[in-house]
């Protein structure tokens, strides 16, 4: 697609080329690079062109898997002619899979209704509601309903092609490429990790966005609904209403996002231990911390302070 990262078609190219190095001709993968669009020439955010062999139309031969590597937005208003290629070519494919935000593709060529699907954690509520027959879960680094596969943001487009090269010539062929490249077979963890729990750019114009800032000074308080409400010099009842309207959320939801979003700031940027983040986050001791903590971001506070902690020992180091 034109416009799109570099890594959403150098990641998995290079997955398949390592593969088909190990196996030496013995079963491997010929790569075949396609333009959606007239032109085979497809700039990319990196300003590096991408030459493709042939245009989707001029593809003569069988296709085993079909890969849409992320997705040109403006497509949506001119991409039908190639909406309806991937209509009548998805019968005869062996899998068609998605990188990225690939998954607008095949969501508009209407081969994800009713099935589950991810995308860039971005883009979640705006992917759900253009196809609300797509049961959207944008958690994983990928995922596999029947032959269709969509992967996450950007890089995760190298998890799924481990994952493919892995089913179609098992784990230790897998494990030596993820070797090879210097790569995790299977990242641990979601994609709620690299997702912000609260848009508050968004949310600037609304009650909850107005708080926002009063909220991060005042966490280790309690900050009931009715204490927010009188802050807010509003009735417990229409604070309610009102907020829930504005922000598409409770109060209390709201607040322990807030208490989430603040924890991760000093996982990644403090020395302070976790019992000492729980207290000035007011998320209680240890226990209450990694129980609301795993149910937002699918991963403990331990094991996201090793994946995105930068401290100056460690950049010394």
């Amino acid at each position: 697609m034109p416009g799109i990262f570099l890594l959403d078609v150098a990641g998995p190219c290079d997955v398949f080329a390592a593969a088909d190095k190990i196996l030496d001709g013995k079963g491997g993968y010929d790569i075949l690079l396609a333009s959606p669009v007239n032109t085979k020439k497809i700039p990319t955010k990196s300003s590096v062109e991408l030459h493709c062999a042939v245009t989707v139309t001029a593809v003569t031969q069988p296709i085993d898997t079909l890969i849409i590597a992320g997705f040109s937005m403006p497509m949506l208003e001119k991409g039908a002619r190639f909406f309806q290629w991937l209509k009548d070519i998805y019968p005869k494919v062996n899998r068609i899979c998605s990188v990225c935000v690939g998954a607008y593709a095949l969501a508009e060529a209407g081969i994800l209704d009713g099935k589950q699907a991810t995308s860039h954690w971005e883009y979640t509520q705006q992917f759900q509601q253009r196809y609300p027959k797509v049961k959207v879960d944008t958690d994983p680094f990928f995922t596999r309903d029947t032959n269709v596969y969509t992967s996450g943001g950007v890089s995760s487009g190298i998890d799924l092609a481990l994952a493919l090269v892995e089913e179609d010539h098992g784990r230790e062929l897998a494990l030596q490429v993820a070797r090879k490249l210097i790569l995790q077979l299977k990242r641990p963890g979601y994609q709620a990790q690299f997702s912000r729990l609260l848009e508050i750019h968004r949310l600037e114009n609304s009650i909850g966005g107005k708080l926002y800032t009063w909220m991060v000074r005042h966490l280790e308080e309690e900050l009931s609904v009715e204490h927010l409400a009188r802050h807010s010099n509003m009735s417990v009842r229409n604070f309610t209403r009102v907020f829930l309207k504005e922000t598409g959320v409770t109060p209390a939801k709201f607040v322990e996002k807030v208490r989430v979003e603040v924890a991760r700031r000093y996982l990644e940027d403090s020395d302070l231990s976790i019992d000492q983040i729980a207290e000035k986050c007011g998320l209680g001791g240890l226990i209450s911390m990694r129980r609301t903590f795993i149910r937002h971001m699918n991963v403990s506070p331990s094991d996201y302070r090793r994946t995105f902690r930068t401290s100056l020992q460690e950049i010394e180091a």
